[in-house]
């Protein structure tokens, strides 16, 4: 039974979410909370029950590679990336000696290529402003190109034994849920807010455990859609479980601005019979890949003449001296972000 004294009654809009009203019950943080949470989730967790080539190590490269390959990336999918990586540059200073063409290529499938950029870039800058060490600190850790505030935590933690907690997306779930917290999550002051909270929760506990423990809740327990509500730890306290809006939280603010368009791809032939391809040189996430030539409209029933006189037809590209050889289906592409 929860003592009502778990709770601060908050006057607050009522929320809409998934076409479901909720009340706002705001779960205001006690020590007593944060101990609970602290000691459940280290209770809970246990190392085999997900285990990963850079988990039990100290070695702030492989640390960095294994977070920097994982953003935005399944950890199925980036396993073999990892290995293939540390196989062919087992240090950082033969990465940051390696050919850009190189890495890229071995990047390839991944997606977000602006990571390989960033994570040859920022090699560089461990070579050679740092004499090949990593920065052990979190601020200095934040000066490498392509850490955040997470990956900077994650390794400080990780790989040196420091004193700070993270914050991802399954660590905002976590905390929504638990305190019943409908702040959102994708605003400035969302964020400094859960991170105040996740570091409450860290309190005095080493922060290597603590991390590890509630990404690995997030992962394998709090998880987005089916959450294990009924062998949760923290169910004794969660507040969202008592007032049944587990699967409402967490809320973001902002709605997410969608554009589409259409890729057409086309396999074209000079008159010695070779095939063309183009090097994009926008600086976007795929700066400096190498592609077919790519029209990009707004529609996909474009016939290839009508391709050819486009206004998006690549520049340079002379479409009377050249032959079609083949042209893809138009893929139609949902752009969230720019």
């Amino acid at each position: 039974m929860r003592s009502v004294s778990h709770y601060n009654t908050v006057i607050l809009p009522r929320l809409f979410s998934r076409g479901v009203f909720f009340s706002q019950l705001c779960r205001m943080p006690t020590s007593d909370d944060e101990s609970f949470f602290r000691d459940a989730l280290l209770q809970w967790y246990r190392p085999d029950r997900r285990p990963m080539p850079w988990k039990a190590i100290t070695d702030p490269y492989r640390i960095w590679l294994s977070e920097i390959i994982l953003q935005q990336t399944r950890v199925e999918q980036g396993l073999p990336y990892f290995e293939q990586f540390v196989e062919a540059y087992p240090t950082v200073m033969e990465l940051a000696a390696a050919e850009d063409e190189a890495v890229m290529k071995l990047w390839e499938g991944l997606g977000y290529y602006s990571r390989a950029r960033n994570l040859l870039k920022a090699a560089r800058m461990v070579a050679n402003d740092h004499d090949g060490k990593f920065p052990d600190t979190y601020a200095g850790l934040r000066g490498l190109p392509g850490v955040g505030p997470y990956t900077a935590a994650a390794i400080a933690s990780f790989a040196f034994g420091r004193q700070v907690a993270v914050l991802d997306g399954n660590v905002f779930r976590i905390l929504a849920r638990f305190y019943n917290d409908a702040t959102p999550i994708d605003t400035g002051k969302g964020r400094k807010h859960y991170q105040e909270l996740v570091d409450r929760g860290l309190g005095d506990a080493e922060a290597r455990l603590f991390n590890q423990a509630i990404m690995d809740f997030g992962a394998l327990a709090c998880t987005p859609k089916k959450a294990s509500c009924n062998v949760c730890p923290l169910a004794e306290r969660c507040g969202a479980l008592a007032d049944g809006t587990v699967y409402d939280l967490p809320v973001k603010e902002k709605k997410v601005k969608r554009r589409t368009r259409y890729f057409h791809f086309l396999i074209l032939a000079d008159g010695e019979g070779s095939t063309v391809i183009e090097q994009r040189l926008e600086k976007d996430i795929w700066q400096s890949l190498y592609q077919f030539p790519l029209v990009e409209t707004t529609e996909p029933g474009l016939k290839t003449d009508a391709l050819a006189l486009h206004p998006n037809w690549p520049d340079g590209l002379p479409a009377r001296d050249l032959r079609f050889v083949k042209r893809s289906t138009p893929m139609k592409h949902l752009l969230t972000h720019q």
